[in-house]
């Protein structure tokens, strides 16, 4: 998950809506208590997001979910972000972003409480997916809220906040899961989250004094758009997660990308005849605005990934705790968090924000090849370097793409640009994590199939790969007789550890290729009509 401080996604511009008159003075105390507030709301999702990978396997071991309910835990969240950021943006035009912003924390609060009191996987499925739906919400209706209450220096020290502690959520998240998962058990994870939501909305009557905002009475829902858009990233991800269970080449798992691009053409057709579209698609005509949205693809499949799968690597094949694991990830994650700041430093100095973007997609390839070194006994010391190199391909391009991308289209059409840029990087984040999950079903169920013969009683290949894929492979391990366990063990640690690499190769190709597409197409709209200040990109 990225980060981002642009204005509401799908409503007016921020700048048009009346500041509290204490807003340009200074910070008084509801503008400070709405700060803390909305910045506690920000910490809380992404912090949900890497942290709830380091608690995947103590919930597939309570739960005895299978690898496909289990990614679900991931995918349902994701998928539900990034289908409903653009619509919270128009409904909170109608209703108030302050409104809108509660009852997405109210959203959010309840899912993180069920989530944490659910008795079997699929309830916990279905609460993840109504996280989701909140924190797009909160996503959304936050930065929305900090542009309304604040102005001037003030705003742009809000706004500094709000991505500096969106990081420290991505950055901690799962030291502080790993820590939680280990002494409190994985629920208290969620647990917690429902908390912090409960202090927010105690806040939300403040939050509503402190700012005056106005109501588009012409805005509308594109609820058959968002409808549509819902269905095709639903049938996308169910058909990459079924790919290894089903067979990718099977009738259902072909029907349903067959119906993905059925729900994406007419989705198209219907976006380009609305008066209020979800998604105005008429900003993919610029080739650099579409060659800078291409970056956070590149960040979902380089870093996210290894975001949400590498805690159970480490867990299941290094023999880590959930709490080292947790301070483990660290390395990755640190990078995110210092990053950002660093670039925007060396870009007010003279250097090209171009060229450090193609430096963050250059550690996103350099970063994941090198993420191979990983092995079951390997020194944390050797993989430092890489895990930070890889974290800086993701902390180089945040926030910085973002307003690259915006100088790179007319002001008039902001909005829509940024709906764009912001639907790109979420759903990719989303179909990311979901091939990397079915890659990893798929190569390790070829790399069991092709050793698991020497072993009495192994069971099922495909079971097998989908117990370990999902970080059980001490539950695998019992299949097969006593005398034999711990060379089976050996056997299903190498089996992921070599699937794990194969992974690595192929994300890092991914993002290689979407490197040589972004040059290309910033190349190729060297010569196209720029938008004002859209020259700092270098």
């Amino acid at each position: 998950m990225s980060t981002q401080t642009e204005p509401p996604l799908g409503g007016a511009p921020a700048a048009t809506a009346p500041a509290a008159p204490s807003a340009h003075a200074g910070a008084g105390p509801r503008q400070t208590l709405t700060l803390i507030a909305v910045l506690l709301a920000v910490f809380v999702v992404p912090t949900s997001i890497s942290g709830t990978a380091v608690a995947l396997p103590a919930i597939g071991a309570d739960t005895h979910a299978g690898l496909v309910p289990l990614q679900w835990v991931v995918n349902a969240f994701n998928v539900a972000f990034a289908c409903f950021t653009l619509a919270w943006g128009s409904i909170a035009d109608i209703i108030g972003r302050v409104r809108a912003f509660a009852i997405g924390a109210g959203i959010y609060a309840v899912a993180s409480l069920g989530s944490a009191l659910a008795g079997n996987v699929l309830l916990l499925d279905a609460a993840r997916a109504l996280a989701g739906l909140g924190g797009a919400a909160i996503f959304s209706c936050g930065s929305a809220i900090l542009s309304t209450v604040f102005s001037g220096p003030a705003r742009a020290k809000a706004f500094a906040l709000f991505g500096t502690v969106a990081g420290i959520g991505v950055a901690v998240g799962p030291s502080v899961s790993g820590l939680l998962v280990q002494s409190l058990g994985w629920r208290w994870v969620f647990a917690l989250h429902a908390v912090a939501l409960a202090l927010v909305l105690l806040a939300v009557p403040a939050i509503a004094r402190s700012m005056a905002e106005p109501r588009r009475a012409d805005a509308r829902v594109d609820v058959i758009g968002s409808a549509l858009f819902v269905v095709a990233m639903l049938l996308l991800t169910t058909g990459i997660v079924q790919g290894s269970q089903w067979g990718w080449g099977s009738a259902g798992v072909l029907g349903l990308f067959a119906g993905t691009l059925v729900a994406l053409a007419v989705f198209t057709a219907v976006e380009k005849r609305r008066e209020h579209p979800m998604l105005d698609l008429s900003v993919l005509a610029n080739r650099r605005f579409l060659a800078l949205c291409l970056i956070p693809v590149a960040a979902s499949f380089g870093f996210v990934t290894m975001l949400t799968y590498l805690p159970t690597y480490l867990t299941a094949v290094a023999g880590y705790t959930s709490g080292a694991a947790g301070l483990t990830m660290v390395l990755l994650t640190l990078p995110v968090l210092v990053c950002p700041m660093l670039a925007a430093k060396l870009v007010s100095r003279g250097v090209p924000a171009l060229t450090l973007l193609y430096l963050s997609l250059a550690c996103l390839v350099v970063g994941d090849l090198a993420l191979t070194l990983f092995s079951p006994d390997v020194a944390i010391a050797v993989v430092a370097l890489p895990m930070l190199v890889t974290g800086a391909g993701m902390g180089l391009s945040a926030g910085l793409v973002d307003g690259q991308a915006l100088e790179n289209v007319a002001p008039e059409k902001a909005g829509m640009a940024a709906g764009f840029l912001n639907t790109l990087r979420l759903g990719s984040e989303a179909i990311a994590v979901a091939v990397y999950g079915s890659m990893l079903a798929t190569t390790l169920g070829t790399r069991i199939r092709e050793g698991v013969g020497g072993f009495d009683g192994a069971g099922d290949p495909s079971a097998l790969a989908n117990e370990v894929a999902g970080g059980g492979l001490s539950a695998a391990a019992r299949t097969v007789p006593a005398d034999q366990r711990d060379r089976f063990t050996d056997f299903l640690v190498g089996a992921y550890d070599s699937a794990f690499d194969t992974i690595l190769w192929v994300l890092a190709a991914v993002c290689l290729v979407l490197f040589l597409v972004i040059v290309a197409l910033w190349r190729r709209g060297r010569n196209a009509p720029a938008a004002t200040g859209a020259t700092t990109a270098g």
